[in-house]
């Protein structure tokens, strides 16, 4: 076999293959026996057709294209380890002469990993902003507790007050239409932590039982529906009832029902050491991110547009997916943000995402940085745990998708370079 390559625009290249005539032959009679073996060819038991007939029932090219197929991957395997390619995309055929009886020439295309020029990633100093633990924070966690396991009781003789539950009907108008999805029946809305339109909720406050009337709300300017961006709204409010929370009372029986503690003291500790936690963990994020977006900096590579475009397809797909969880509609967010707009912000993530990796890849191809076995069975453990799954049962479901494995393959190559960098780099909590 005979492999001359050509470098063609940015990081592409064309693969000009010459395989010999008896190679080829022998590829085309054995796809011959193959189709032969699924082909129904009256008067003929499967796969006892004659060459000829086979060709003629099915026709020679699609034969010649079977050839091909089996022949490509020892071909385009063998002009890799020839030319030393880093390839990121599987080659496409382009063009093929396929005469049986003389040599079988294939052009093929492909895309080369582009070049890294790494800058400085190790022996670096970085500042990094300390994120202290709130002085009220122990305070603020057992509130939530304490809110968490309060009670609801039905008040009658008092209006609504700020941190009360609201039952309400409610009914929407808006440009002296129905608002599509604004009415509701005995809707409890809590007063204290509503996610309704901005000012909803505080226009309740101070309406006794029973109370009818309308409040007046401004839609934000970045609303889902376009319709209703920045649009004055009515709605009509009835209090069917009113409930306020009661707190219980923070003591050593309350610090054992929550958890394993003795005491209120008990409990309070526990507070101090998660919020501990949790700060040495933004300071490890905020480290390993600070070190890396100065490695980024320093670091130069060119990005061809069709890694570029491949990888917004990719993000565009990432981000319905998460939408519609949501409960929110692809074509309602494209109305109210502007296709231009969104395909500008995947592309800007997907040119972050793509020089994030080769950049990671790049450290640890000049650090001999290699995935174990190891780190895979930790990768899928840590995904595991997040989602409530036993690791085994996680391999099962995803073992099917390449894509998914070569997808967490990544991060966990990730996490052994960002380990690597933070072991080489200094970092001062300013």
């Amino acid at each position: 076999m005979k492999v001359t390559l050509e470098k063609e625009k940015e990081n592409l290249v064309k693969l000009d293959i010459t395989i010999p005539a008896k190679d080829a032959v022998d590829a085309y009679n054995n796809a011959v026996r193959r189709i032969s073996q699924y082909v129904n060819i009256d008067g003929f038991r499967r796969g006892k057709a004659p060459r000829a007939v086979v060709e003629r029932q099915v026709g020679t090219e699609r034969i010649k294209q079977e050839a091909i197929e089996t022949l490509m991957p020892k071909a385009i395997s063998q002009a890799i380890k020839e030319n030393q390619l880093d390839l990121i995309t599987q080659p496409y055929i382009s063009n093929y002469n396929f005469n049986v009886g003389e040599d079988l020439t294939v052009t093929a295309h492909a895309e080369l990993r582009p070049e890294v020029k790494l800058g400085k990633y190790k022996d670096l100093t970085i500042e990094v902003k300390d994120t202290p633990v709130e002085k009220d924070g122990v305070q603020k966690s057992l509130d939530r507790l304490l809110e968490q396991h309060s009670k609801q009781e039905t008040v009658i003789d008092r209006a609504t007050k700020e941190t009360d539950i609201a039952v309400i009907d409610f009914d929407g108008y808006a440009n002296g239409e129905k608002i599509k999805g604004g009415e509701a029946k005995n809707y409890p809305l809590d007063l204290a932590h509503s996610n309704f339109i901005p000012g909803f909720a505080e226009q309740l406050v101070g309406k006794n039982l029973n109370d009818e009337f309308e409040i007046k709300v401004t839609f934000p300017e970045k609303y889902h529906d376009e319709k209703l961006q920045g649009q004055e709204a009515t709605f009509k409010i009835k209090i069917n009832e009113i409930k306020e929370r009661k707190l219980p009372e923070l003591n050593d029986e309350f610090a054992q029902k929550v958890g394993p503690f003795k005491t209120v003291d008990d409990l309070k500790a526990d507070i101090e050491k998660y919020l501990e936690t949790q700060r040495e963990n933004t300071n490890k994020q905020n480290s390993e991110n600070e070190v890396f977006k100065k490695i980024i900096e320093s670091s130069k590579v060119d990005i061809p547009q069709s890694m570029i475009d491949r990888e917004v397809v990719s993000l565009k797909e990432e981000y319905k997916q998460r939408l519609s969880m949501q409960g929110i509609d692809w074509e309602n967010l494209i109305k109210a943000q502007g296709e231009e707009e969104i395909n500008k912000n995947l592309s800007q993530d997907a040119v972050t995402r793509i020089k994030n990796t080769l950049i990671i890849d790049q450290i640890a191809k000049e650090e001999n940085i290699k995935l174990e076995q190891k780190d895979l069975e930790l990768k899928f453990a840590q995904i595991g745990t997040a989602y409530g799954i036993k690791p085994q049962d996680l391999v099962k479901q995803l073992g099917q998708n390449p894509d998914v494995i070569t997808s967490i393959s990544q991060q966990a190559l990730n996490d052994k370079v960002r380990d690597f960098l933070m072991q080489n780099n200094k970092v001062e909590l300013k």
